[in-house]
Protein backbone atom coordinates (compact mmCIF):
# COMPACT_ATOMS: atom_id res chain seq x y z
CA UNK A 1 0.00 0.00 0.00
CA UNK A 2 1.29 3.44 -0.87
CA UNK A 3 2.33 5.56 2.12
CA UNK A 4 -0.61 8.28 0.33
CA UNK A 5 -2.87 5.87 0.98
CA UNK A 6 -2.12 4.86 4.44
CA UNK A 7 -1.97 8.55 5.53
CA UNK A 8 -5.66 8.89 3.79
CA UNK A 9 -6.66 5.89 5.77
CA UNK A 10 -4.92 7.09 9.28
CA UNK A 11 -6.63 10.48 8.63
CA UNK A 12 -10.25 9.26 7.72
CA UNK A 13 -9.90 6.59 11.45
CA UNK A 14 -9.12 9.68 13.20
CA UNK A 15 -11.57 12.26 11.56
CA UNK A 16 -14.52 9.36 12.42
CA UNK A 17 -13.13 9.17 16.03
CA UNK A 18 -13.34 12.88 16.40
CA UNK A 19 -17.07 12.74 15.08
CA UNK A 20 -17.75 10.14 17.08
CA UNK A 21 -16.43 12.24 20.32
CA UNK A 22 -18.01 15.29 19.10
CA UNK A 23 -21.78 13.39 19.22
CA UNK A 24 -20.97 11.24 21.88
CA UNK A 25 -21.86 7.85 19.83
CA UNK A 26 -20.16 5.03 18.40
CA UNK A 27 -17.53 5.62 16.14
CA UNK A 28 -19.72 2.72 14.08
CA UNK A 29 -22.73 4.91 14.25
CA UNK A 30 -20.61 7.93 13.37
CA UNK A 31 -19.37 6.33 10.21
CA UNK A 32 -22.57 5.30 9.12
CA UNK A 33 -24.12 8.77 9.32
CA UNK A 34 -21.00 9.73 7.47
CA UNK A 35 -21.89 7.89 4.56
CA UNK A 36 -25.60 7.81 5.06
CA UNK A 37 -25.50 11.70 4.82
CA UNK A 38 -22.67 11.77 1.39
CA UNK A 39 -19.56 13.39 4.72
CA UNK A 40 -17.55 9.96 3.60
CA UNK A 41 -17.96 11.17 -0.24
CA UNK A 42 -17.11 15.00 0.69
CA UNK A 43 -13.73 14.05 2.28
CA UNK A 44 -12.99 11.50 -0.62
CA UNK A 45 -13.60 14.49 -3.12
CA UNK A 46 -11.66 17.65 -0.95
CA UNK A 47 -9.24 15.39 1.52
CA UNK A 48 -6.41 17.22 -0.42
CA UNK A 49 -8.25 20.44 1.39
CA UNK A 50 -9.82 19.04 4.72
CA UNK A 51 -6.39 17.47 6.18
CA UNK A 52 -4.81 20.84 6.47
CA UNK A 53 -7.56 21.96 8.98
CA UNK A 54 -7.74 21.40 12.55
CA UNK A 55 -10.24 18.34 13.49
CA UNK A 56 -12.76 20.71 14.97
CA UNK A 57 -12.60 22.87 11.91
CA UNK A 58 -13.10 19.92 9.95
CA UNK A 59 -15.66 17.91 12.22
CA UNK A 60 -17.66 21.17 11.93
CA UNK A 61 -17.15 20.86 7.69
CA UNK A 62 -18.87 17.33 7.89
CA UNK A 63 -21.45 18.35 10.07
CA UNK A 64 -22.93 20.77 7.44
CA UNK A 65 -22.20 18.67 4.52
CA UNK A 66 -24.85 16.49 6.52
CA UNK A 67 -26.70 18.76 7.43
CA UNK A 68 -27.17 19.70 3.79
CA UNK A 69 -27.91 16.35 2.77
CA UNK A 70 -30.31 15.94 5.53
CA UNK A 71 -28.68 14.73 8.80
CA UNK A 72 -29.85 15.92 11.90
CA UNK A 73 -26.80 16.17 14.33
CA UNK A 74 -25.84 19.48 15.29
Amino acid sequence: MAREDRNIIGYTVALISEFATRYGIHPRQAYAYLKRYKGMEHLRNHYSVLHTLSFPDTVDVMTQVCQNNGGKLQ
